[in-house]
């Protein structure tokens, strides 16, 4: 009683509705330094005003188009939580908007955050930001802004959601669509490094509820504990596949997401065309095999929950099958031949 009759004799403050401007003043002295170590020659402004000025070269391009996208990690957050690992989602986060937008041909140009937390922690947002910075120095991208968003009382004490907005380029006669996609066209797979972002409600299901595992719990198949399998970061495919965007080889590619192959691959069909994938092509990782088998869930349902282990699809041009085989193991992938394209009405087939 003492504190609410001192409080009101002194007036509220900010801090007693739990906002603390001291905690997001240290947290913006390592974002700002970590946020410059992935700045270039296009950056205009530094961190701290009310927007990101980017001034993009666009030497090299004869009709430059902005290609954008936005996403979030989903509740893989939940293994950082449980871990306290916090300096690999910011990674996965980059990563993830990346692919999607590299598979319309685009390279990114600059990345912006959002991190909205109930009790801001200063160490905690600076291991965000750390990945997210990690994964744009990955990407050759600059993280120009973002924002922390401090909300008493809208999250659960020790978490919070992180989201993620791209800004890349490509020239327009590069775009890969839909409509370039032929009949004959070769799938060629990129292997994940795992579950990536997606999946991850299911996986949680699986191992914590189900097996009643926990983080630190060592599983022989996987050949590492649950919380580092789980925690895999998502594999950015920028590096591998940017040689191949001006080659004139590649028809489509699919980031396999939620929704799996099934729910990806045909979004880089059209109605006219069908996608014919032999599953028996390539081996599936052991973390998938065990929860097929741990969980006894359906081949089907596994398929629409997870990638399987192929991360990125990439649709060939048919005579460029060798050409694009060899340039990517150059980079140190191992490629899969998945199937081909035919006549259809726009559905991925599993066979």
């Amino acid at each position: 009683m003492s504190n609410n009759k001192d409080t009101a004799r002194r007036g509220i403050t900010y801090s007693d509705s739990g906002v603390s401007i001291e905690k997001a003043n240290q947290a913006k002295a390592r974002i700002c330094k970590l946020a410059e170590s992935t700045f270039n020659s296009s950056v205009v402004s530094g961190i701290g005003s009310f927007g990101g000025l980017f001034r993009p070269d666009l030497e090299g391009y004869a009709d430059p188009v902005l290609v954008s996208s936005a996403d979030g990690v989903g509740t893989k957050l939940k293994l950082a939580f449980m871990t306290g690992k916090h300096n690999t989602v910011g990674k996965d986060l980059v990563s993830h908007c990346t692919d999607d937008i590299l598979v319309m041909g685009a390279e990114p140009l600059f990345f912006l955050d959002y991190i909205a937390t109930g009790v801001l922690d200063p160490s905690v947002v600076g291991d965000i930001v750390e990945g997210l910075a990690e994964g744009c120095k990955e990407a050759g991208c600059v993280l120009i802004g973002g924002e922390t968003a401090e909300m008493p009382d809208f999250y659960q004490p020790g978490e919070y959601d992180l989201a993620g907005f791209i800004v890349g380029i490509a020239d327009r006669r590069r775009i890969l669509q839909p409509e370039m996609v032929r009949e004959g066209d070769v799938l060629i797979g990129i292997p994940s490094s795992g579950l990536h972002t997606n999946g991850y409600s299911l996986a949680r299901r699986l191992f914590f509820k189900e097996l009643r595992m926990g983080v630190d719990t060592w599983v022989d198949e996987l050949g590492k504990r649950v919380g580092d399998e789980l925690l895999t970061p998502h594999k950015n495919y920028l590096p591998s596949v940017k040689p191949l965007l001006s080659t004139g080889f590649l028809h489509g590619m699919a980031h396999i997401t939620g929704g799996g192959i099934p729910g990806n691959l045909n979004r880089a069909l059209t109605s006219e065309l069908d996608a014919v994938v032999d599953c028996s092509a390539w081996e599936i990782p052991p973390v998938f095999e065990f929860m097929r088998e741990q969980g006894r869930i359906e081949t089907q349902e596994m398929f629409r929950a997870f990638n399987m282990g192929i991360g990125l699809i990439l649709i060939v041009r048919n005579a460029a099958e060798k050409q694009v085989l060899t340039m990517l193991r150059s980079k140190g992938e191992e490629p899969v031949i998945l199937g081909g394209v035919v006549k259809g009405t726009g559905k991925v087939i599993l066979s």
